[in-house]
């Protein structure tokens, strides 16, 4: 049976929240070492990683999570129609262009562009608006993500054909606690898999990233220099910030040209977030190879997290929920409660 179009899934001009996931043809370890050759393509998932900084920059569409494996991607996306329709003409079509230049620097950068080539594209108002509906598409991210890697592995083993197995596949997130899972899954990859045995250490994966900018935030003194360097750190900046509605919403005012928009995940804060990640991957997960290793001390232990900032989160956290939000106290508690359950494993 067919698959359904993703059209009649994915409409255009509402949000949406997905989990798309694209893999290499034959599942090869074509980002990883190949056991047959011996040839080592690690150096590929930073390829991945970086072209997906690159396009949160570019489009209106929040990337909330990610995991660069050695031959599959996942990747967290929502789609934003609300801000691209914020954006001016001049604003769309130097982001079309700076995606497809005409021209390019010697270091292959897109050239400045002239005044010119942005009213070539600014004269067509139908063109315009095609545009502005392409820059908050998941399909056009993804697109432009697989595309490019793929022309990359080819000119680097000189030769042709697919690098990835098809079209990427998706899996709608209808709410919150859908969300929450899936980022978990994501986050977990390199550990279900036995390549890596805690979060901080899982490379190419969005829970890294947010770790080390929380590390770094740990070192200033004050709450606002803090929160600054959790939702605008200089490694995982480009994410959408975990937390869904911070209590300083002062910070959430900064604008940023690397990602879409300020707008968070879910309705816990970071080192929560971490709690509950830390405790889902020490549950063994049946067909799975790795797990968090029984022994080893809680995640904020091994951080080095200041009990302070911890239970300054945990104090002002409780204070804004509703009954039916998501808590690592309620739903998710590790002695009541069954093991997070990822959305449908791809």
């Amino acid at each position: 049976m067919a698959r359904q179009n993703r059209r009649e899934v994915l409409s255009e001009g509402e949000i949406h929240v997905v989990h798309c996931v694209n893999r290499c043809v034959r599942r090869g370890f074509l980002c990883g070492v190949d056991d047959l050759t011996g040839k080592n393509y690690e150096h590929r998932r930073q390829w991945m990683r970086n072209r997906l900084e690159f396009l949160a920059g570019i489009f209106a569409v929040d990337v909330l999570g990610f995991s660069v494996m050695s031959n599959h991607l996942h990747v967290i996306l929502r789609s934003r129609p609300d801000v691209v329709k914020e954006w001016s003409d001049e604003e769309v079509a130097g982001r079309w262009w700076n995606l497809f230049p005409q021209r390019r620097n010697k270091d292959g950068s897109p050239a400045e562009p002239a005044e010119t080539d942005l009213n070539r594209l600014m004269a067509d108002t139908k063109t315009l608006t095609e545009l502005r509906a392409r820059l908050s598409s998941i399909s056009w991210f993804m697109r432009c993500t697989s595309e490019v890697i793929a022309r990359m592995a080819n000119a680097e083993d000189e030769c042709t054909g697919r690098f990835w197995e098809g079209r990427f596949k998706t899996t709608v997130l209808p709410d919150e606690a859908a969300i929450a899972a899936c980022m978990a899954y994501v986050d977990l990859n390199p550990i279900r898999a036995g390549i890596a045995a805690t979060p901080e250490k899982s490379d190419f994966t969005s829970v890294q990233e947010r770790i080390v900018d929380l590390k770094s935030a740990d070192e200033v003194s004050t709450q606002d220099a803090k929160d600054v360097r959790i939702e605008h750190g200089q490694k995982a900046g480009w994410l959408a910030p975990v937390e869904l509605e911070p209590k300083r919403k002062k910070v959430r005012t900064k604008n940023s040209s690397r990602r879409a928009s300020n707008k968070g995940c879910v309705f816990m804060t970071l080192p929560e977030y971490l709690q509950l990640l830390d405790w889902t991957g020490r549950q063994l997960k049946p067909g799975k190879r790795g797990a968090i290793p029984k022994n080893a001390l809680p995640i904020l232990d091994r951080l080095n997290i200041s009990p302070e900032h911890w239970l300054h989160a945990v104090e002002h956290f409780g204070k804004r929920r509703a009954a039916n939000r998501i808590t690592p106290a309620s739903r998710f508690n590790a002695t009541a409660r069954p093991a997070l359950q990822p959305v449908a494993d791809q």
